[in-house]
């Protein structure tokens, strides 16, 4: 656990301390649990209520905002789905045959916002006309949850760039046209058996993940460098951040992008309802993603071809989710 508000401040040294341990936390378990991180407790308890009232809506209302087939991002609902892994670090073999046992809203305003463009903004697979549920404040909620998201992400960066010796800006021009991912879970009660899989083991695909957990349900495992599953802890008014595979790539591997899951909570009694909030951080659509100048050297050299951020997170979903392809 992390608390990073002794770095909301200007004093360099403090931040360098801050973002040391940060640095620390990527290079063995790939994940943290963060405090102190200064998102207002409103906004998260209002993108709480609204993502619940939203999945409590009738099935009919759900289907109206399904997930267009031809959309290679799946933005709005889906349902049933299988997560199938893409992840750079390892070729991970599916745990089950049968759908993922969770609900999903997918938000991703690229080819949305006005007056923006350049390359791969005018691309007409990304051009989805944004489709809201009829929840009262229901976008306003979500919008500036997602504006909190964007700038506790830049923040992250900035301490990111510090704990790989780089200027402190170093990735500010990388992510300020981002076109990141909010995504809300429901994983519905049932009578599943304790430790029964939710969510398919994964790693995530791109810059960092902030996860807004469920206080009251357990579930979530990260896979440890033993093999072992390994419970994360849920840290009332925390986040979960967690690297993906893009920043790994970008690391040449110093930063580990950690598999993981969801299971049913180890008890007695069937797992509750159980919600969860991931904002899925992505550079800009044409950042450059080539090793870091600080992640290599003459006896370790770079291990990955350059790639651009927009087409290798849309081959990533289409990998993912079976979409169509380009």
């Amino acid at each position: 656990m992390i608390d990073i508000s002794s770095a909301r401040d200007s004093d360099p040294q403090q931040r360098q301390v801050v973002a040391e341990a940060i640095g620390r936390c990527f290079e063995s378990s790939g994940f943290l649990i963060l405090v102190g991180h200064g998102v207002p407790d409103d906004v998260i308890a209002d993108m709480n209520r609204s993502v619940r009232t939203f999945f409590a809506l009738p099935e009919s209302s759900k289907d109206a905002l399904r997930a267009d087939p031809a959309d290679p991002l799946a933005r709005g609902f889906s349902s049933n789905g299988k997560l199938s892994a893409t992840n750079d670090q390892a070729d991970v073999e599916a745990e089950h045959q049968a759908p993922d046992r969770v609900e999903k809203f997918v938000y991703v305003p690229l080819g949305n916002p006005e007056g923006i463009d350049g390359p791969g903004w005018t691309d007409e697979r990304v051009l989805v006309e944004e489709r809201w549920p009829e929840v009262p404040g229901f976008r306003t909620v979500y919008q500036s949850y997602y504006s909190e998201m964007a700038s506790l992400a830049t923040e992250l960066s900035r301490l990111f760039a510090l704990a790989l010796g780089l200027r402190e800006d170093w990735f500010d021009e990388k992510i300020d046209r981002h076109h990141s991912n909010l995504m809300s879970n429901y994983y519905p009660a049932d009578d599943q058996t304790p430790g029964q899989i939710r969510l398919s083991q994964h790693s995530d695909w791109g810059n960092l993940t902030i996860l807004l957990q469920d206080e009251s349900q357990r579930g979530l495992q990260v896979l440890n460098d033993r093999g072992e599953w390994v419970d994360v802890p849920v840290v009332p008014g925390s986040f979960v951040i967690n690297i993906g595979d893009l920043l790994a790539r970008w690391t040449n591997d110093r930063w580990v992008s950690t598999v993981h899951r969801v299971v049913s909570t180890d008890s007695d009694k069937p797992s509750g309802d159980r919600f969860s909030i991931p904002f899925f951080h992505q550079p800009n659509f044409d950042a450059v993603i080539e090793c870091i100048p600080t992640c290599t050297t003459p006896d370790n050299p770079a291990r990955y071809a350059p790639v651009v951020s927009g087409p290798y997170m849309l081959e990533k979903f289409r990998l993912a989710y079976a979409l169509s392809p380009s």
